[in-house]
């Protein structure tokens, strides 16, 4: 029996467009399969059980994920040289026993990226969404402050659901413009499926005022799934960070603070 003395904590990255998510599937690719096999030779282990802080969606990037196991760590380039080219390991490092990925997890952090301009690009295709469409910045902006604090957020997730509470405390939300690179970054205790994709289609919805920034407010009140919008593209989403023991990820200006830990 392993002891729990030992567990590991990892830091990884993913380029989420060839997996079905984080989630190990019958017969399909997830980087917890490519993980844990990887983990599983270096170790010279027949399994390894994998806690992940946030179960990513089909298409979903990822920045900074963070998992963990039981057992010693093992060195990220020797892992690195047995997964594929679109998952590695950034860090591994020894963690408090019983520490868990996810349940010491106090927020999560995420960013959608939008290119707003009229010309498609060869090169953000798979890695943000393409917006030709207008769009009214200071209503987007509207919307960003109005999800600070505690809501019920019912309407941004699937109505067949596992989730029992629905209530998510949002720490940072804001929209900035890199050129024609426009990103929503959100901080929040934890999130639920499809939240943050959703939260970005009714937003675009509001920008092209096809509903107001007062109809969008009110669906923070526990409104049901289908008085929200649409659901946005997966490959424009990333997994920004895990903040522990109440450290933050985003900054005041939602800037990333890679040097959290």
């Amino acid at each position: 029996m392993l002891s729990t003395a030992h567990v590991t904590r990892l830091t990884l990255e993913y380029d989420g467009r060839d997996f079905a998510g984080w989630a190990r599937q019958p017969g399909r690719r997830t980087v917890e399969d490519a993980l844990e096999r990887a983990l599983a030779t270096v170790l010279r282990r027949d399994a390894v059980g994998l806690t992940v802080a946030g179960r990513t969606d089909a298409g979903v990037h990822a920045w900074a994920q963070e998992a963990s196991y039981e057992g010693p760590p093992a060195a990220p380039h020797r892992l690195n040289a047995l997964l594929p080219d679109d998952v590695a390991v950034i860090d591994a490092r020894p963690a408090p026993p019983g520490f868990s990925a996810r349940h010491d997890a106090t927020s999560r952090a995420y960013r959608y990226r939008v290119l707003v301009r009229r010309s498609r690009s060869a090169h953000e295709r798979g890695r943000a969404l393409w917006w030709p469409h207008r769009l009214d910045r200071d209503a987007l902006d509207a919307c960003a402050a109005a999800l600070a604090g505690t809501h019920d957020f019912t309407a941004f997730t699937p109505t067949e659901t596992d989730h029992v509470r629905f209530q998510r405390e949002v720490m940072h939300a804001s929209w900035r413009a890199d050129g024609d690179m426009l990103q929503f970054s959100i901080e929040a205790d934890a999130f639920m499926r499809n939240m943050n994709r959703v939260l970005v289609g009714t937003m675009l919805e509001v920008a092209g005022e096809r509903r107001s920034v007062e109809q969008f407010t009110a669906l923070l009140d526990g409104a049901p799934r289908d008085r929200a919008g649409v659901t946005a593209p997966p490959h424009g989403l990333y997994l920004a960070g895990v903040g522990y023991d109440g450290l933050r990820v985003l900054g005041p200006d939602g800037s990333i603070r890679w040097d959290r830990r």
